[in-house]
C-alpha cells in the first residue's frame, strides 16, 4: 500500500502540467507550470505581433541603400538567431528583432543625414553591440544605467518615438516640407496619405479590440486595397529566399572609428541599453520571473543574449537587434520559458521563403505601423517629473530636438547638457553623476568642433 506521502505526490503530480522528455527537462516547463502546447502557442502569438518588423525594416533599410532583398533575409534571420539564442541560453520567453527607432536613426539619420555609407552605419552597430556586451559581464552596466537620471531615461525612449513618427508621416506624404513654414499638412487626395491613415486607424482599432495579429492584418490589408487599386503589383507569396551576400559580414568597422561617429556609437548604445532594461523588467514582472525577495530569474543572462544579439545582427546587416514589448502578448498567451522565443525564433527562420510578399508591401502600409509604433512609444512622457522644471525641461529638450533635428543623437546629447547646466546652475550639482558630467563634454566637444 503506498504510503500518504506517495498518495500525496501522486494527486500532486496530476495537477501538473504534463510535458515530455527532453523540452520539459532543459526548458524546465514543469518548474514554471506550463507545456509544450502552452509555449508553442505562446511563440506563434509573439512572432505574429512581431512580424510587420519583416516587412517594415526590410523598406527603411532600402532607403539607406541597403538590397532589399538581402535586407529582409537579413531581418528574418538577425530575429531568429536573437530569438534562439534568449530562449537557448537565457530561457526567457522574449522574442527579438532590429528595433524600431534605431533603423530609422541608421537609415534617415547616420546615411542620409551624416552621409555615411550604410556600410561604417554597420560598423557603428556592431561596435555599439560590442561595448553592450562588455557592459553586460561588468558591474559598469548597472553603473552606467544609474547614472543617467529617470526622466531622461523616459525621454529618450519618447523621443525616439516621436522621431519615428515624423518619418512615418513623412514617407506617408501625411506631412510635407513647405519653404514658408518648415512642414505643413499633405493631401489626403493622394492614395499613399489616404491608405497611410487608414492603416493607422485600422491598426489601433483592431488593437483596442485584443485582435490577435492586428498590426500585420493591417498592413496586409492596405496592401491588398493597394493591389485593388493598381498600386501594388502582384509577385507572389513564396519563393527561394533571396542572397544574403550583400549585407553578410558588410559591415565596415574601420570607417566607423571616426570621431564623428562617436555620439551616434553612443545613441545606438544608450538607446538600445535602455530600451532592453525597461522591456525586461516589463517582461520578468507579467511571467512571473521575479521572486518574492526581488531577485530576477536568469536577468544577467537575458541582458547578455539581448546585447549579443546586437553584434550578431550586424553580423548578417541588421540595425541594432532588441528585446521586443510585444513579447508581453506570447506571455498572455501563457508562455513562461525560452521555449516559447524558439518557437518565434523558427518561425523567423521560416519567413526567408515569403520574400515576393514583402517586396509587394508599400511603403505606406508601413508608414501607418510606423505612427502606430510611435503612438505607443511616446506613452514614457507619463513617466517624466513634471514638477520639477530641472527634469521636466531636459526631458522635454530631449524628446523635442530628436525629431526636429533629425537625430536621436543630437536629441540625446541636447538633453543632457540642458540637465546638466540647469541642475549646476541651480544648486543641485550633487545630483549629477560623474558619468554624466562625461557625457555632457563629450557630447559638448562633438557640437565645438565636429
Amino acid at each position: 500500500m503506498a504510503s500518504i506521502e506517495q498518495e500525496q505526490h501522486a494527486a500532486h503530480s496530476l495537477n501538473e502540467p504534463q510535458t515530455a522528455g527532453f523540452l520539459d527537462r532543459f526548458f524546465k516547463l514543469s518548474e514554471h507550470k506550463t507545456n509544450v502546447r502552452t509555449e508553442v502557442v505562446a511563440g506563434l502569438t509573439t512572432f505574429v505581433t512581431m512580424a510587420y518588423i519583416i516587412f517594415v525594416n526590410p523598406n527603411i533599410m532600402a532607403d539607406a541603400g541597403v538590397d532589399h532583398g538581402a535586407a529582409f533575409v537579413a531581418t528574418c534571420i538577425g530575429a531568429a538567431l536573437a530569438c534562439f539564442l534568449m530562449g537557448l541560453y537565457a530561457n526567457w520567453p522574449v522574442g527579438l528583432a532590429p528595433g524600431m527607432g534605431l533603423n530609422a536613426f541608421f537609415t534617415y539619420t547616420v546615411v542620409g543625414e551624416m552621409g555615411y555609407d550604410w556600410q561604417i552605419a554597420l560598423g557603428a552597430v556592431f561596435l555599439s553591440g560590442v561595448i553592450f556586451v562588455i557592459l553586460s559581464f561588468w558591474k559598469i552596466r548597472e553603473w552606467l544605467l544609474n547614472s543617467i537620471p529617470m526622466s531622461l531615461r523616459f525621454a529618450m525612449g519618447a523621443g525616439v518615438g516621436l522621431f519615428l513618427g515624423l518619418i512615418g508621416l513623412k514617407t506617408a506624404g501625411i506631412v510635407v516640407d513647405s519653404p514658408a513654414t518648415l512642414l505643413t499638412l499633405g493631401s489626403f487626395t493622394e492614395p499613399s496619405a489616404l491608405l497611410a491613415a487608414l492603416c493607422f486607424l485600422l491598426i489601433a482599432v483592431l488593437s483596442h479590440h485584443r485582435v490577435f495579429g492586428g498590426v500585420l492584418i493591417s498592413i496586409l490589408a492596405v496592401t491588398a486595397i493597394g493591389w485593388a487599386m493598381g498600386l501594388v503589383e502582384y509577385h507572389g507569396i513564396v519563393s527561394m529566399p533571396p542572397s544574403l551576400a550583400p549585407t553578410f559580414l558588410a559591415m565596415d568597422i574601420a570607417g566607423a572609428f571616426d570621431v564623428a561617429m562617436i555620439s551616434v556609437i553612443l545613441a545606438f548604445l544608450f538607446v538600445n541599453m535602455f530600451d532592453t532594461a525597461g522591456t525586461l523588467m516589463a517582461v520578468a514582472h507579467r511571467a512571473n520571473l521575479i521572486r518574492e525577495d526581488g531577485y530576477i530569474e536568469n536577468m544577467s543572462k537575458a541582458l547578455k543574449a539581448d546585447s549579443s544579439s546586437s553584434v550578431i545582427g550586424a553580423l548578417v546587416g541588421c540595425p541594432p537587434v532588441t528585446s521586443y514589448v510585444e513579447s508581453a502578448s506570447g506571455i498572455a498567451a501563457g508562455g513562461r520559458t525560452g521555449l516559447t522565443a524558439v518557437v518565434c525564433g523558427l518561425l523567423f527562420a521560416a519567413a526567408v521563403f515569403l520574400a515576393p510578399l514583402a517586396g509587394m508591401i508599400p511603403a505606406y502600409a508601413t508608414a501607418g505601423a510606423l505612427i502606430y509604433v510611435a503612438m505607443l512609444m511616446m506613452g514614457g512622457m507619463q513617466s517624466i517629473n513634471w514638477k520639477d522644471q530641472t527634469d521636466m525641461i531636459p526631458a522635454v529638450v530631449t524628446v523635442v530636438m530628436m525629431p526636429l533635428t533629425f537625430s536621436i543623437a543630437n536629441g540625446i546629447a541636447m538633453g543632457f547638457i540642458t540637465y546638466a547646466v540647469l541642475k549646476l546652475l541651480t544648486g543641485n550639482a550633487n545630483k549629477v553623476s560623474p558619468a554624466m558630467y562625461v557625457l555632457c563634454a563629450i557630447f559638448v566637444a562633438k557640437f565645438i568642433f565636429l
